[in-house]
């Protein structure tokens, strides 16, 4: 199975992460991360989050067809949808379908206390 992971993490982290794997050359899986869990929130809302769902393992779906799945009018999608692609979480095909190549999701998402 393709999963995607999606995580938060800085872009010092990140940078470790991949001057680590360079020298063993061994394949990762695919990882989506934020800088923070903000913005990892924001973008990923529910309606967000059921176009992925509806997109994984489906192949490319035009936005009436994704629209029609997740039970929701084609200008939301397309406004959410839009979104996704701006931020690269799913691509659009030169066709104008939407593309998520991914059978799956797994999310990664730490917090700590803040000290009052």
């Amino acid at each position: 199975m393709n999963i995607l992971t999606i995580g938060v993490a800085s872009i010092s982290d990140v940078k470790s992460r991949l001057k680590a794997l360079i020298p063993t050359q061994r394949d990762s899986s695919p990882r989506f991360t934020f800088t923070s869990g903000e913005d990892l929130l924001r973008t990923l809302n529910p309606n967000r989050w059921s176009l992925l769902q509806a997109l994984a393992g489906a192949g490319p779906l035009g936005v009436r067809e994704l629209a029609r799945r997740v039970d929701r009018d084609v200008k939301g999608v397309h406004t959410d949808s839009a979104a996704l692609v701006a931020c690269g979480l799913i691509d659009k095909t030169a066709a104008g379908a939407l593309h998520f190549p991914y059978d799956g999701v797994h999310v990664e998402f730490d917090t700590k206390v803040r000290a009052a």
